[in-house]
């Protein structure tokens, strides 16, 4: 079992973590609300290489995955000094040791262990483009935070010292087509600071509750989960790339609508096709046209019935009724597979982990109560392929 208590636990914690916490901030910069960020600013990034390299796209998530488990693990490292302790290899195997340990227990399948031991020691000692575009994004993603920190500390002495090493960090990337894209004011920049606005959305905004989650963090959430489902479905390399990324995008069209919750969605089937059919109004008019044309169809294909069984056959899309059709008979890359029903099971169960998590700190309501039981029944008996969904929640004693 890929995913299991133990796991989802520790990508929570990304939830609690806080970053520039040593400055002034207009809002809480949330750890795991970055990494979604960064891997959205990698995704663009490896669009704009895919005519000079071979991407292999798997590589690319898994280890943009592993690398915030490991930042998780060592959240109380500043990124200065992080940053040193990289340049001298005795000293970072030490420390990936300590995330090893740390995390041994939690990854129960010896493979995905294995994986995670290969990129700890040996990903920095490589040079492939995957990791060159993850570091790429990674420090974007911080400049794009930073401009936030520099307009709440406009008097502080050590702000011109930070933009300049950021800016040297970011320096041998800048030949990356990506980069250069968004160091001007094109389209695309607008779509990646749109897509980080999702930061400034939060989920169940009406309820008291901790940690508050953002759409933005929700998303990785739900993206990694998609991941790890697949993998446990043996999902071929483009299932495992839609079933990320599917659910990385999944709330796309929340950047122009804002969240609105499930029970208003779903209040009357007109209302809930009503907000559907202005999400795609709204992703027509303010979203598609930020993207290069020739991705627009992939992230139609993402956003759009994002919570069906799908497969593309001599150029249309096919509706595929189960998890189970899409192993037997199209597990092959040719068909861009897409496991939309995996999808909406991660997705509730990422709100699921996020109401359990309040209401195990001891602040509770009677919606969150309703909506962590209403899921756990709802799965408890489920199973999507290889998936079974009462081993993930079984451990979840219910304090709701």
């Amino acid at each position: 079992m890929f995913v299991n208590y133990l796991t989802l636990n520790e990508i929570f914690r990304g939830f609690h973590i806080q970053r520039w916490n040593d400055r002034i901030r207009p809002m809480d910069l949330i750890e795991i609300d970055k990494h979604s960020h960064k891997m959205l600013i990698a995704f663009i990034l490896a669009k704009y290489e895919v005519n000079n390299y071979q991407i292999n796209w798997t590589k690319l998530i898994s280890y943009g995955i592993f690398e915030m488990l490991r930042r998780i693990a060592i959240s109380d490292i500043k990124s200065p000094i992080y940053a040193e302790i990289t340049k001298r290899p005795e000293v970072f195997d030490k420390l990936n040791e300590f995330v090893l340990n740390k995390y041994s227990s939690i990854f129960e399948e010896p493979e995905l262990l294995e994986e995670f031991k290969s990129f700890l020691f040996q990903s920095h000692r490589e040079d492939s483009i995957e990791l060159k575009l993850l570091n790429a994004a990674h420090i974007y993603a911080s400049i794009w935070e930073f401009k936030i920190i520099e307009n709440a500390n406009p008097g502080n002495y050590q702000i011109e010292k930070i933009r300049k090493e950021l800016d040297n960090r970011m320096s041998p990337y800048t030949n990356l087509i990506g980069i250069q894209k968004l160091s001007e004011p094109f389209p695309i920049k607008h779509f990646v600071d749109l897509f980080g606005y999702l930061r400034f959305q939060y989920r169940w905004a009406q309820l008291p509750r901790v940690p508050k989650t953002s759409v933005l963090g929700h998303s990785l959430l739900v993206a990694i989960i998609s991941y790890l489902f697949a993998r446990q479905n043996n999902a071929c390399p483009k299932r495992l790339y839609n079933a990320f990324f599917g659910g990385l995008f999944h709330d796309l069209p929340e950047a122009v609508t804002r969240d609105i919750i499930s029970p208003v969605k779903t209040s009357s089937p007109e209302l809930d096709e009503l907000i559907k059919n202005l999400e795609q109004e709204l992703a027509i008019a303010e979203i598609y046209p930020l993207l290069e044309p020739d991705w627009i169809e992939e992230i139609k294909y993402f956003t759009i019935d994002e919570f069906k069984n799908k497969i593309v056959t001599d150029g249309e899309i096919v509706i595929v009724e189960t998890v189970e059709g899409l192993n037997s008979l199209y597990n092959e890359d040719s068909f861009n597979a897409f496991d939309g029903s995996l999808i909406r099971a991660a997705d509730h169960l990422a709100a699921f982990l996020e109401v359990w998590n309040s209401c195990n700190a001891g602040i509770k309501t009677d919606e969150m109560s309703s909506a962590a039981h209403n899921i756990r029944e709802r799965y408890m008996n489920k199973k999507y392929g290889d998936v079974e969904f009462r081993r993930i929640y079984e451990h979840f004693k219910n304090p709701c």
